[in-house]
C-alpha cells in the first residue's frame, strides 16, 4: 500500500513551512502565537507545538527554502494579505527542486516503482 504524494506534503511537507514560518514570525517579527497562527492558518496550540518541537520535526527543510521563507515571512508581517500566495510559492519551490521526492521516497518507498518522476527512478 502506498501514499499519494500529495498526502507525504500535507503530512511532513506543509507542516515543515508552518512551522519555519511560525519561528520566523514569533522570533523575528515578534507576533504572538495567536496572529501568527492566524496567518499561517493554524491555531495557537499548533504554533506552541511548532516552536517547542513536538510537531513537524521529521521533514528538514533545505537552507535555500528556509531563506526563501524568511523572505515570505517579512511580506507577510507587512502585508497579512499575502500569506496563502506566499505559502503556495514556498510550496511550489519545493516540489520544483524535488523536495517532495526527498520525502516521498523516506516516507512512501512503496510508491517509487510507480512514480515516473526522472529523479525517483
Amino acid at each position: 500500500m502506498y501514499s499519494l504524494p500529495q498526502e507525504i506534503e500535507v503530512w511532513y511537507i506543509i507542516p515543515a513551512i508552518r512551522k519555519e514560518f511560525a519561528r520566523i514570525l514569533t522570533e523575528k517579527h515578534s507576533m504572538t502565537l495567536e496572529k501568527a497562527g492566524n496567518l499561517i492558518g493554524v491555531s495557537k496550540a499548533a504554533i506552541s507545538q511548532y516552536l517547542s518541537n513536538k510537531r513537524a520535526g521529521k521533514f528538514k527543510l533545505p537552507k535555500e527554502i528556509k531563506k526563501e521563507i524568511e523572505k515570505s515571512a517579512n511580506i507577510i508581517a507587512k502585508d497579512e494579505k499575502k500569506a496563502i500566495e506566499e505559502i503556495e510559492r514556498i510550496l511550489d519551490l519545493i516540489r520544483k527542486s524535488r523536495g517532495s521526492c526527498s520525502a516521498c521516497k523516506r516516507y512512501n518507498p512503496e510508491i517509487l516503482n510507480l512514480c515516473r518522476c526522472k529523479s525517483c527512478r
